[in-house]
């Protein structure tokens, strides 16, 4: 019998746990300190603590993220209400403010989050969202190129560990098969945030006065932002299992949830050394190089659409304006396929697709006549949206369903999620200006980068697939990765009962 089952007469109404022996708060349990394994736990008191988890932390993690997104990809709509114009940008300069963010958010994406880790994202969240919102408000003052690449490069710092350590934190409340879709609707802020700026932009730029409009923008932005992190700083539980929202038998079920199915061990302290070895796995790499592949699309979409939607031949404001409903749809997109993905209990092949719908609306926006087919040309700019923001989160939920040790998990996402991001100096110099209004070089090499992630993905799973049913030989037993309890799976491949979660 699986160690997860639902059994009536075993477990009484009011309580969500039974446990054998141990009759201790939950709250009290210390890292080291490991629960019972003979567990009954009611999945009607399950999905009641989600409820409160989806209500109480996933719409504040969403604005958060929504910020996030805002403060970081604001340049595209700035540029069209002239910021290259008004701060004497010169030939280039405005690929190299956008290449020049990348590299402390690389850089410092896993210093960052292991401090995150250390001192806890509910912390550390906060933290981060103040700085980047302080330095959006910064940018509404700068007078020229140098001011506007100073607060980028402090910009890239301070998003650097962002994503990675809400999908960190997102494991600390959700069990494996539940992470897709929850991280889907907090990601789906993202794309809300392409379609919101669109819309915000629109309005801001209405406004008529001796300050240029793209300057309102950076200040209702940053604004909102920092405003918005002081409420967060207190607002968000430690844990789970330390949700001063829950009571004790709910504290009890959440801590015996994700340490049945998401940690080995739960809030377990980082241990640098321990958190390393995840580079031993080569499973590793093959996640980081699909990751690059991700990001090459998803910046090109978010730092480029509007330039895309361009040569459709509409005014600035119609412009920004068109770019809406490809990113709801996108977001859209991604909730159906992150929802497939979890009632499936598959990732990649969900990855592959996303990777594929890329590609296509790519293509064929490329090789159109886009003046002659401007409804085929508007409709694989949806494509591209369809194909961008899936991957990126299946593929970020795909390896965390991988790993049991929260030190090596928080720390393939800090490098992961960054590389993606990295790959966005890859649209940032293609997307040339000499090349307008048609970016064939640009457009053509982004559906490459989505061609070769659908084929690392399938490589890879199909290596999963593979490795299991092997396990499954060597051990005369079909088991399923959900069968087997994170608890025993510190060690990840090297444990005998290790399946992959596909």
């Amino acid at each position: 019998m699986s160690l997860i089952e639902s059994d009536p007469k075993a477990l009484d109404p009011e309580l969500a746990v039974t446990k054998s022996s141990d009759s201790r708060r939950i709250g009290s349990i210390e890292p080291e300190q490991e629960v019972e394994t003979t567990l009954v736990i009611d999945h009607h008191a399950e999905r009641a603590l989600c409820w409160k988890f989806d209500c109480r932390i996933l719409p504040v993690l969403a604005f958060m993220y929504l910020c996030n997104a805002l403060d970081k990809g604001n340049l595209g709509n700035a540029k069209t209400d002239g910021l290259e114009k008004d701060l004497h940008f010169k030939s280039n300069q405005y690929n190299v403010i956008l290449s020049v963010f990348y590299v402390p958010y690389v850089v410092f994406a896993p210093p960052v989050a292991m401090l995150g880790k250390k001192i806890g994202p509910h912390r550390m969240l906060p933290i981060l969202m103040f700085t980047f919102g302080a330095l959006t408000l910064l940018g509404a003052s700068v007078k020229n190129f140098g001011g506007m690449m100073t607060i980028r490069w402090f910009l890239g710092m301070s998003e650097s560990a962002f994503f990675p350590l809400v999908i960190y934190y997102l494991t600390m409340f959700y069990r494996r098969g539940e992470l897709a879709r929850r991280l889907a609707i907090f990601y789906a802020a993202s794309n809300i945030a392409n379609a919101f700026s669109g819309l915000l932009a629109f309005g801001t730029f209405q406004i008529h006065s001796s300050i240029p409009g793209w300057r309102y923008l950076f200040i209702i932005e940053g604004a909102a932002s920092l405003l918005f992190s002081i409420f967060a700083f207190f607002y968000l539980p430690r844990s789970a299992s330390a949700s001063r929202f829950l009571g004790p038998t709910e504290q009890s079920l959440a801590y015996t949830r994700i340490h049945t199915d998401s940690s080995s061990v739960v809030n377990e302290p980082f241990n640098l050394r321990s958190a390393l070895t995840i580079f031993r796995i080569p499973a590793t790499y093959a996640w980081i190089a699909i990751e690059m592949c991700v990001g090459v699309p998803l910046q090109g979409v978010s730092l480029f659409l509007p330039q895309i939607v361009a040569r459709l031949g509409y005014s600035t404001v119609k412009t920004n304006l068109y770019t809406v409903a490809p990113n709801i749809s996108g977001a859209v997109a991604l909730l159906l396929l992150a929802f497939a993905s979890d009632a499936t209990k598959l990732r990649f092949p969900f990855i592959a697709l996303g990777f594929v719908l890329t590609f296509v609306g790519f293509i064929v926006y490329a090789t159109i006549d886009v003046e002659k087919q401007l409804r085929v040309a508007y409709f694989a700019t949806f494509m591209m949206t369809w194909g961008t923001s899936a991957p990126s989160v299946i593929l970020s939920t795909w390896y965390n369903n991988n790993v049991a040790h929260e030190g090596r998990r928080v720390t393939l996402t800090s490098v992961g999620v960054p590389m993606a991001n990295l790959m966005g100096v890859v649209p940032s110099n293609v997307f040339q200006n000499r090349d307008a209004p048609k970016y064939i070089p640009a457009l053509a090499t982004t559906a490459a980068f989505g061609v070769v992630g659908s084929g690392l993905t399938v490589l890879l799973g199909g290596y999963m697939v593979w490795d299991n049913k092997r396990r499954d030989r060597k051990q005369g037993i079909k088991l399923k990765a959900r069968d087997v309890p994170t608890s025993k799976l510190r060690e990840g491949p090297r444990e005998e009962d290790f399946r992959w979660f596909l």
